[in-house]
C-alpha cells in the first residue's frame, strides 16, 4: 500500500494500491502517447520514472515540506526546460515549450503544490535569461534558480491594485551610484516567504506604469521583509506579502531602468499565462486519472460504478474535454517552439495574436480544472474529498486558478477587447 497521507484511512487497501503515483501515470500516457513526438513521450516517461523513484526512497505522503524536495529535482534539471540555458553551462534536451509541458505534467501527478511552487521559480528565472547581458551576478542567480539551489518569487501584485499591475505604489529612487532605494509593499507571491531571488517591478512615479523598472533582489539584503499570507486551500504553498523599506538595489541588479520594466513586465506575461494553461490541464488529468481508478475499482450494488450512467457519462465529458484542451495547448506549444527555432524570438506579430490565444485559453483551462477537480471529487464521494489522496490538493489548488496571473475577468477584457479590433479591422 502506498504511504498514507491522511490520518485515518478511508478508502481500501486494494484502491488505495491501484491509485499509486505510476498507475495515474500509465493513465496519462495512454491517453497522450498517440499525440506526442517520440522526444517529448519519452522525456515525458523519464520525468515520471524520476518522481516514482524520488516518493519510494524518500517515503513520501505529501505532507511534507516540499520546498525540501527542490534541490534535487533541480539536480535533475527539473525546474525548467523553457530553455537549454547553455549561458549558464546547461544543454538540455529536450527544451522548450513543448518540453515544459511533459515536466508539469510529470511534476504535478507527483505534487500538485510542488508544481505550483517551482512554477513561481521558472517566472524568475524568464526575465533573468532575457536581461542577465551576461552581468555575473545575474548569471549565478539564474544558476542557483535552474539548479534548485535556491527559490524564486516574481513580485507584481500590490495590495488595491490586484491586477492591475501598471498603476504601481512602489517605488524606485535612483541614487548617485546608479543603485535604487526600493520603498513599498507586495502581495500574493507564491513563495514570497521562501523566495532567494526575486524579481520585482517599481516606478518612479507613482501610478505611472511607464515609469517602471525591473529589480533583481537577494532576499538577504536588508530592507526586505515578508510574511506569510494564510491561502487555506493550498496550505503547503508560501504565499506572501513582502515590504521594502529603502531596500538597495546595486546597478548590476537592476534588469530594466525606469522606462523599460514595462515592457519587460509585459514580454513575458503571454508565456507566464500559458505556463497557467499547462498547469490547469496537468491538474484536470490528475484528477480524472483518479477518478478513472476509482469508479473502475469500487462497487456499488454489485457492479463497478463505472457502469452507472450518473458516474460513467459525465466522467467520459470532462475526460474528452481535457483532452480537447490538452490537444489544443500542445499545439500552442508546438508553435511557439517552431517560432523560436526560426526567429531567436517570436515575432511581434505572431506574440501579439498570442497574448489573445492566451487568455482564451487561460480562462477555458481555469474554469474546466476547476470543474474537472470539483466532479471527480463529486464521483468519487467521500473518497475523493477525505485526505487520503491527492484529491484533496487539487480541489484546493483549482480554486485559485481563475485568480492567479489575472482573474477571470482581466481575461474577458482582454478577450472582448479583441473582439473590438477585431471589428474595426474589417
Amino acid at each position: 500500500m502506498q504511504n498514507q497521507k491522511g490520518k485515518v484511512q478511508c478508502i481500501n487497501d486494494d484502491i488505495l494500491k491501484k491509485l499509486a503515483l505510476k498507475n495515474r501515470y500509465k493513465f496519462l500516457n495512454y491517453c497522450l502517447m498517440s499525440y506526442l513526438k517520440p522526444e517529448y513521450l519519452k522525456f515525458l516517461q523519464e520525468t515520471q520514472k524520476f518522481y516514482v523513484k524520488f516518493e519510494r526512497e524518500h517515503n513520501i505522503t505529501h505532507n511534507e515540506d516540499f520546498y525540501d524536495w527542490i534541490p534535487e529535482i533541480g539536480e535533475q534539471g527539473l525546474i525548467t526546460r523553457v530553455n537549454n540555458f547553455k549561458e549558464v553551462g546547461f544543454d538540455f534536451e529536450p527544451y522548450g515549450m513543448t518540453a515544459e509541458f511533459m515536466r508539469i505534467l510529470a511534476t504535478d501527478f507527483f505534487d500538485p503544490q510542488l508544481a505550483m511552487g517551482m512554477g513561481a521559480t521558472v517566472l524568475v528565472v524568464n526575465p533573468i535569461m532575457l536581461h542577465h547581458e551576461n552581468v555575473d551576478v545575474r548569471l549565478n542567480a539564474l544558476k542557483d534558480l535552474i539548479t534548485g539551489k535556491k527559490i524564486g518569487a516574481i513580485c507584481i501584485t500590490e495590495p488595491e491594485r490586484g491586477s492591475d499591475a501598471v498603476h504601481m505604489q512602489t517605488t524606485c529612487d535612483k541614487q548617485p551610484d546608479g543603485s535604487y532605494l526600493l520603498n513599498g509593499v507586495k502581495i500574493y507571491q507564491t513563495n514570497g516567504p521562501k523566495a532567494d531571488w526575486v524579481v520585482l517591478y517599481a516606478v518612479s512615479e507613482k501610478d505611472n506604469g511607464n515609469t517602471m523598472g525591473q529589480f533583481l533582489i537577494d532576499t538577504s539584503w536588508e530592507g526586505w521583509k515578508a510574511e506569510r499570507v494564510n491561502i487555506p486551500w493550498t496550505p503547503r504553498l508560501q504565499i506572501g506579502k513582502e515590504i521594502l523599506t529603502n531596500l538597495r538595489v546595486p546597478a548590476e541588479y537592476v534588469l530594466g531602468e525606469p522606462g523599460q520594466g514595462r515592457s519587460h513586465l509585459f514580454e513575458g506575461l503571454n508565456l507566464e499565462r500559458f505556463g497557467i494553461v499547462i498547469l490547469n490541464a496537468a491538474e484536470a488529468w490528475n484528477a480524472l486519472s483518479h477518478a478513472f481508478i476509482y469508479v473502475n475499482m469500487r462497487k456499488q450494488f454489485d457492479q463497478e460504478i463505472l457502469k452507472y450512467q450518473g458516474v460513467g457519462f459525465p466522467l467520459s465529458d470532462y475526460w474528452a474535454e481535457t483532452m480537447n484542451l490538452t490537444l489544443s495547448a500542445l499545439h500552442v506549444c508546438q508553435l511557439i517552439d517552431a517560432k523560436m527555432k526560426e526567429h531567436g524570438t517570436l515575432p511581434k506579430e505572431f506574440n501579439l495574436a498570442l497574448g489573445v490565444t492566451a487568455s482564451q485559453l487561460k480562462s477555458v483551462s481555469a474554469k474546466l480544472s476547476e470543474r474537472v477537480a470539483y466532479e471527480c471529487a463529486n464521483i468519487m464521494g467521500g473518497a475523493g474529498v477525505c485526505d487520503n489522496t491527492l484529491m484533496h490538493d487539487l480541489l484546493g489548488i483549482t480554486r485559485i486558478q481563475e485568480i492567479g496571473g489575472g482573474t477571470r475577468q482581466i481575461q474577458q477584457y482582454i478577450m472582448s477587447y479583441a473582439l473590438r479590433q477585431l471589428f474595426k479591422a474589417i
